[in-house]
């Protein structure tokens, strides 16, 4: 018996009108097998927390950092790899990467003036004329064979992202001096390469920022336009190239920029040597404008984000005496205390914004508006896995209803009576 047959008449939960307002905050309403957020654990990916992944996944020798294939692996097959599957997986994503002349010259034609994001989400566009989904399905396959054809898209675009990433970078920042791939490293290490960082600590910065970003449960906003997309069967190129759109906005992958803009503004208005009052009267003075506090609290979360526990953790291994860095861990003790007070969110805790900008902007990473392209290539991990299980299981077309005020009028009106 299907999942769907044996449980299609529990009730999932109840919610409220305030809810179907709120961004649908805390309304179930759609599987995503990949990853499930706890408000006080945080991530778990197939069951594993962040912690628990930096122990059993693979690392390069000499490393700490959990190799993100490895993580494909995980959210594919629901099983930790063996050391034989992840190297396969590397060489099979090496093999895939392949881009013709023509490709690059596309990529090279993009307009400098655009956004990193834009250029992303229109290269990934580009490259739909490879997909592969797209031909089947136009060729006529039966509805058990979509996942095969989905599966082939997710390896050929996960494959190339970080080369389409990397040349932007290169092309926008660096004045068109590209980096051939280095298919002897692992497939974050050669991102790194060829965006022009070999340093070993930047590599393992990488490869820990891609493997702890790459998923977190399907509603938020990269996570559940993927989904939305995938269900009208638009391929994996059209779905992820919507995330990235997603992911481009002020409210989602946009935060750590801010976060980093809010730190260079405290350390340029009060020095690197303020004393812990100086800098709480920094955060009332912000808050007193009326602005928030970047990178704190989070729509499901209700504790300290484990990710930001492992970058803290990260910096306090390899990044010494870095003012920038030493502030970040300041504010860790000062914020919570003050936006408790004022109840000013529902989780007062650092998220995972909160330290990966200072990270990247450490090892000479300045460009801050392409900081969420690196976020988005983490994230098509577990939107392209998600994409073939649901095919795989045949979820289909996601169709949700909406009401009206007169809709609301006519039955919130109906129901207070009704209880007075």
């Amino acid at each position: 018996m299907c999942i769907r047959d044996r449980y299609k008449d529990h009730v999932v939960g109840k919610y409220t009108f305030d809810q179907a307002l709120g961004g649908m905050r805390g309304v179930k309403g759609l599987l995503w097998d990949g990853s499930k957020l706890d408000p006080i654990e945080g991530i778990r990916i197939r069951g594993f927390s962040i912690p628990e992944l930096q122990k059993k996944l693979q690392k390069v020798e000499g490393g700490d950092e959990p190799l993100p294939e490895a993580v494909y692996w995980l959210l594919m097959t629901g099983e930790i790899p063996t050391d034989q599957q992840c190297k396969d997986l590397t060489r099979e994503l090496q093999h895939r990467a392949h881009m013709s002349e023509q490709d690059r010259n596309f990529i090279q034609s993009l307009p400098e003036f655009h956004h990193p994001m834009t250029s992303l989400a229109m290269a990934i566009l580009y490259f739909q004329k490879d997909s592969q989904f797209a031909t089947a399905y136009s060729n006529g396959i039966p509805k058990s064979e979509y996942w095969r054809y989905t599966h082939e898209d997710a390896l050929n675009l996960l494959a190339k992202i970080p080369k389409i990433a990397a040349y932007l970078y290169r092309r926008k920042y660096k004045n068109a001096t590209y980096i051939a791939p280095n298919y002897k490293l692992d497939w974050a290490g050669n991102f790194a390469h060829m965006l022009g960082y070999n340093q070993h600590e930047v590599k393992e910065c990488i490869r820990g920022y891609l493997s702890i970003h790459s998923d977190h449960e399907g509603g938020n906003v990269s996570a559940h336009t993927s989904h939305l997309i995938g269900s009208a069967l638009s391929d994996p190129y059209l779905a992820m190239s919507s995330a990235v759109n997603g992911l481009a906005g002020p409210l989602h992958g946009l935060a750590n920029q801010e976060v980093l803009r809010f730190l260079l503004d405290a350390q340029d208005r009060v020095g690197e040597d303020a004393t812990d009052q100086e800098l709480k009267d920094f955060v009332l003075a912000h808050l007193k404008s009326g602005r928030v506090i970047p990178g704190y609290g989070h729509a499901v979360l209700r504790n300290t984000d484990p990710r930001f526990i492992h970058q803290k953790r990260f910096a306090q291994k390899y990044i010494k005496n870095d003012p920038l860095v030493n502030l970040v861990h300041k504010f860790e003790e000062i914020v919570p205390p003050i936006l408790q007070e004022l109840g000013k969110v529902k989780n007062p805790f650092p998220n995972v914004d909160a330290h990966s900008g200072v990270l990247l902007y450490h090892y000479g990473f300045l460009e801050f508006e392409y900081y969420t392209v690196i976020f988005a290539v983490s994230r098509a991990l577990g939107c392209l896995s998600n994409l073939v299980w649901a095919r795989a299981l045949n979820l289909p077309l996601e169709r949700p209803n909406s009401i009206d005020l007169n809709w609301v009028k006519k039955n919130l009106d109906n129901q207070q009576q009704a209880q007075q």
